[in-house]
């Protein structure tokens, strides 16, 4: 039977390692009043019984690398989604019904949204479920199939399918990296399935990214930005996108420009 016993200097650092995603041998340290020499003993026995993951300076919760790496993806130009997550809901109107699809830019809309009521939200987000359940005023239904561990999105057949049951007023929806040719890509071929769906059955698609997408590439590909009816972001410098967005009637929203 695996003894499950530890130390409570040893107990400690990892719920702290829970909490935090990671923790650094120098802040332990300090935090124990021990030699780091201490600290990097304990951490390497955590790690040999696989409760953490060793890292240089420190050591990561299982998952931990996943989990950092989306939480800074939120921290990167939070600003500039605050402005487009409220520009966003500027458009949605009380009693609406929307899609709320996966990311940080999407999660801003869904923090701007808290205002409104009689909304339905029907959303593969579970940080999107989980901030709107509270308030009475809006409901929550969220899709079923797996969740992804790195950041609680819900993705596969199984959500596709459950998507696919709706026609909504508007779908909030985000991309990985937006091609200078319009196409809007991402990572995952199980989140992409979804996305397009959630496009297929919304009356109106509101696309929310800021400008470092267009820094970026990946693989899937989501669709092209002239199937959206409004692209918000805080500022589009791409000639080629803006053609795009004004060939194909596209509401072009930059909320870093003055008249947005």
């Amino acid at each position: 039977m695996l003894d499950v016993y530890l130390p409570p200097r040893h107990a400690e650092i990892l719920q702290m390692a829970k909490d935090k995603g990671r923790v650094l041998v120098d802040d332990l340290a300090a935090h124990f009043a021990v030699t780091p020499q201490t600290i990097r003993k304990d951490l390497n026995d955590l790690c040999e019984r696989r409760l953490l993951s060793r890292v240089h300076g420190g050591a990561l919760f299982p998952s931990g690398i996943e989990n950092m790496e989306y939480e800074a993806r939120r921290k990167i130009a939070a600003d500039e989604k605050d402005a487009i997550g409220k520009a966003a809901a500027a458009l949605i109107p009380d009693s609406a019904s929307l899609f709320i699809n996966i990311g940080t830019t999407t999660e801003a809309v869904s923090k701007a949204l808290l205002d409104h009521s009689g909304l339905m939200v029907i959303t593969n987000n579970i940080n999107v479920a989980n901030r709107m359940r509270v308030y009475p005023s809006i409901e929550v239904v969220i899709a079923g199939g797996v969740v992804r561990g790195s950041d609680g999105g819900v993705v596969g057949e199984a959500a596709v399918d459950f998507i696919r049951q709706f026609k909504v007023d508007y779908a909030v929806i985000g991309a990985s990296a937006i091609d200078h040719d319009g196409a809007l890509l991402d990572f995952d071929f199980r989140e992409v399935k979804v996305a397009q769906a959630i496009i297929a059955n919304a009356r109106h698609v509101i696309l929310v990214s800021d400008r470092t997408k267009f820094e970026r590439t990946a693989p899937v590909r989501i669709g092209h930005l002239s199937q959206v009816n409004t692209f918000i972001t805080d500022r589009c410098d791409i000639d080629s996108v803006r053609r795009i967005c004004t060939e194909s009637d596209v509401s072009l929203i930059e909320t870093d420009r003055s008249g947005g």
